[in-house]
């Protein structure tokens, strides 16, 4: 049919209201069976839909998830994005995707947009900048959940799903230490980052806590523009590291493209582990590189099952972890 058929055109055919043409088809135990059969056969038979938009204002949210990611072309948030899609769709859930580019400001235009859509619920991993935080409570405040994921707040008042991020760099420290290596050269990511500094807080307590570590260069690959360079300068030293050990698989990228332009035999001259949330980057070497893996598409499973808990349920905030367990290739 050629005209948008709407709830009044029912209530007008039956001879009924509005709101018991409405009330019918949400199976109200106010509306007798007869009334229910009629009104939805005819809605059946003139092809209704409800209208999307009606019922985000009646229900005070929309069946939409918002999510807000650093960049879509990084693999661990393609992975991550395409769990949440791929889950949300199976309870009945469409998803919007919006990237910050790290950028604070964007990240704060993005939150408006999903309260003014009033989405049921956000996934956030912050920028680097982010330190106010009253637009995602104002979110709360309007009962939209938030979920933290990857980079998150240290606020414990909130919602998190992270990987285990000390686990992983102890596992890493762990098999390090295994290898009898001299000098270790550890880049991380922005310091400013929760991430960042549960890793690096991990991964220095171990060797803290052994008399026979090896020395320890700490490197924070604020800039990944010059991260490569400088991996290049500590490899030309006189006393260069023997090992590298990379927080993320971005910085393994810069890692071994400064070991290949300089000719460096890995694991002879040079070992490498990594931290990272496939086996996609490190299986691209050869030889393949020894990794701690943390899974991004398990982390987006868990993220969907934790909304999930907070739209149907009063909880009270939840942290939630995914475990590391340490892959072996022939780079150590």
């Amino acid at each position: 049919m050629s005209d948008v058929i709407t709830l009044k055109k029912i209530s007008q055919l039956l001879n009924i209201s509005i709101s018991t043409a409405s009330r019918a088809l949400k199976d109200h135990p106010d509306i007798a069976d007869t009334t229910k059969q009629k009104v939805k056969e005819l809605a059946e038979m003139l092809e209704y839909e409800p209208n999307p938009f009606a019922i985000q204002l009646s229900t005070s949210h929309s069946n939409i998830f918002g999510l807000i990611v650093p960049e879509v072309s990084n693999l661990f948030y393609t992975s991550f994005i395409d769990a949440v899609e791929n889950e949300s769709r199976k309870v009945g859930y469409t998803l919007i995707i919006l990237k910050t580019d790290d950028d604070a400001e964007i990240e704060a235009n993005h939150i408006k947009y999903c309260k003014k859509q009033r989405v049921a619920g956000l996934f956030a991993c912050i920028t680097p900048g982010t330190s106010n935080f009253e637009l995602f409570q104002s979110l709360s405040k309007s009962n939209i959940p938030v979920i933290f994921f990857d980079r998150v707040p240290d606020n414990t008042n909130c919602n998190r799903v992270c990987f285990a991020d000390e686990t992983a760099a102890t596992i890493a420290a762990e098999a390090i230490l295994t290898k009898n290596k001299k000098k270790v050269l550890a880049i991380f990511a922005e310091p400013s980052l929760s991430i960042s500094q549960k890793r690096l807080k991990a991964f220095k307590n171990v060797f803290q806590q052994n008399n026979t570590a090896p020395e320890l260069l700490i490197h924070h690959a604020s800039h990944a523009e010059n991260t490569k360079e400088i991996i290049k300068q500590k490899l030309q030293a006189d006393k260069r590291p023997d090992t590298i050990f990379c927080m993320t698989d971005v910085i393994l990228t810069h890692t071994m493209k400064a070991i290949q332009e300089l000719g460096l035999k890995i694991p002879q001259e040079v070992a490498v582990l990594s931290i990272s949330n496939s086996d996609f980057f490190p299986k691209l070497y050869t030889p393949e590189i020894t990794y701690v893996e943390t899974s991004g598409y398990k982390l987006g499973e868990l993220a969907l099952s934790a909304m999930m808990t907070c739209v149907n349920d009063d909880v009270p905030y939840q942290e939630l972890y995914i475990d590391s367990y340490l892959v072996e290739g022939q780079s150590l």
